[in-house]
């Protein structure tokens, strides 16, 4: 590996049709219709570990994209992130056939409670021997508060509030809950795991009341690598604090390389190694032996995309329904509770051009929001080492037009010509997803983080062995102002 930083490699999917590159689904090289059968997720597996990506990174939304024209009706004729799945379902699947590759895998924290979704994570990464990231996102759709029973989208920041403690409990389930000699597993004395070591976090906040012991043993990483993707300024905030990777959108290098530096200051204003967070710009590429088979391949593409759909998909990452403008007028920023960054490279950001709403409809329905390299492999490997060195950036979530062909292409093109310029591994250098970011070794979170803090917090506190520590009715009773607490671990109580 040459001095320059390796380019780190995600590939962004989701458990739908149709996910940047919108009604892609109908070209004939597409399996993306095959979403729902495991063949497709284990096939893909097999060939991004092949490729010796870092991960899979699948997103998710709890929600229908019905802003546009005021209707489901375009998501829903499109295949425009719906239907859906579950995104947990298939990771057991792919890691049965791979070893090494990561699954980032996304939870909207705003409508999960952290008991049960710190269990959901911690059971993937025993099965999966430490290879599962969490995408921590706190959802933008109304349609998804509006079907969790909520009367409106709470306020953008309010949720971050909520996020911030739903991450604190699960530090504590994930961290201190269980010693590291908890599990003993003595078949002759008929002792699985010692209930002295085993305690309750007893966590009372404003927003979670979670008294009882984490419901897992430590898996191999502890906590999961956490990952965000919120780039307003209270979302840069959350991932300096505790993001180990930041997913960010951009129109140009330079335009990232604003939001990239201001993410690490945020890191380091935490008191953490500003390097240590890992950041991630979405890219689409479309690749072929020449620039000109690659063009010839890119305008195949283009006459199989929707600004219908691209519009309703739009719709719910602004919150702006852009029926409600002339194709050719102006658009200006709108701060909304959905995703306040996206309309920002358009709009505040956007110095030498004004973008009207047929124009981005057009830039969005292949690729998304992201940047779309299109060339032969010596060009696609000179844009992205520009994108990485100019943006500030780890690595790429690279998003498909086709797939898994999109994929497929970057692995027979692509990975040899970054290999042949140092920028690319070789090889895995551990067996964690942790270890595909930071190297050999790096399998536990830093000590830096703040999940960190709740390592050895509850030893000699109260556990699971102590009848003393429960009232009659069979409930763990919450301290009362960290009473119970070693001075130095007031935080566990959440206050």
């Amino acid at each position: 590996m040459s001095d320059k930083k390796r380019i780190a490699i995600n590939a962004f999917d989701m458990t739908c049709v149709g996910h940047q590159s919108f009604d892609l689904w109908r070209h004939p090289r597409s399996r993306a219709t095959e979403y729902n059968t495991l063949e497709y997720w284990t096939d893909l597996a097999k060939t991004l570990e092949k490729g010796l990506f870092d991960g899979v990174f699948l997103a998710d939304v709890v929600g229908i994209y019905d802003i546009y024209r005021n209707s489901a009706a375009p998501s829903i004729r499109g295949g425009a992130q719906v239907p859906v799945n579950d995104p947990f379902m298939q990771i057991s699947a792919m890691a049965a056939v791979t070893e090494h590759l990561g699954f980032g895998i996304t939870s909207a924290v705003t409508y999960e409670q952290p008991y049960t979704l710190a269990r959901k994570y911690a059971t993937l990464d025993h099965l999966t021997k430490g290879r599962v990231g969490f995408n921590v996102v706190t959802s933008y759709l109304p349609s998804a508060a509006e079907n969790q029973g909520l009367p409106r989208q709470i306020e953008h920041d309010t949720r971050y509030e909520i996020a911030e403690e739903f991450l604190d409990v699960c530090y504590k389930l994930w961290e201190g809950s269980w010693e590291d000699d908890a599990v003993v597993a003595d078949r002759e004395a008929g002792v699985y795991a010692d209930p002295a070591k085993v305690h309750p976090i007893q966590h009372r906040g404003e927003y979670f009341s979670v008294p009882g012991a984490s419901l897992t043993a430590p898996s191999p990483q502890r906590t999961p690598v956490i990952f965000q993707a919120g780039a307003s300024s209270r979302g840069q905030a959350f991932a300096g604090r505790h993001a180990e990777a930041v997913f960010v959108g951009g129109l140009r290098p330079d335009l990232t390389r604003y939001m990239t530096d201001k993410i690490r200051d945020e890191a380091e204003a935490a008191g953490r190694n500003r390097d240590d967070v890992k950041i991630f710009a979405m890219l689409s590429v479309i690749v072929d032996e020449t620039d000109e088979k690659a063009q010839a391949k890119y305008e195949d593409y283009l006459q199989y995309v929707s600004t219908e759909s691209s519009q309703a998909i739009i719709g719910g990452w602004s919150g702006v329904d852009l029926s409600e403008f002339g194709e050719d007028e102006v658009l200006n920023y709108v701060k909304t509770d959905s995703i306040q960054s996206f309309l920002t490279p358009f709009t505040l950001q956007s110095k030498d051009k004004e973008w009207t709403r047929e124009e981005i409809a057009k830039h969005c329905a292949i690729g998304g929001m992201g940047d779309v390299i299109v060339g032969g492999p010596e060009k696609v490997a000179d844009e992205l080492e520009r994108w990485i060195d100019e943006g500030g950036l780890d690595g790429i979530n690279l998003a498909y037009h086709v797939t898994p062909g999109s994929f497929e292409d970057f692995v027979e093109f692509v990975v040899p010509e970054l290999q042949k310029r140092g920028r690319y591994r070789t090889e895995y250098e551990g067996s964690t997803f942790r270890e595909n970011l930071y190297g050999a070794g790096r399998t536990s979170i830093s000590g830096d983080h703040p999940a960190a803090t709740y390592r050895g917090a509850y030893e000699g506190m109260p556990s699971t062995a102590d009848t003393a520590a429960r009232d009659l009715s069979g409930q763990a009773e919450a301290p009362a102002d960290g009473q119970s607490l070693r001075p130095a671990e007031k935080a566990v109580t959440g206050s």
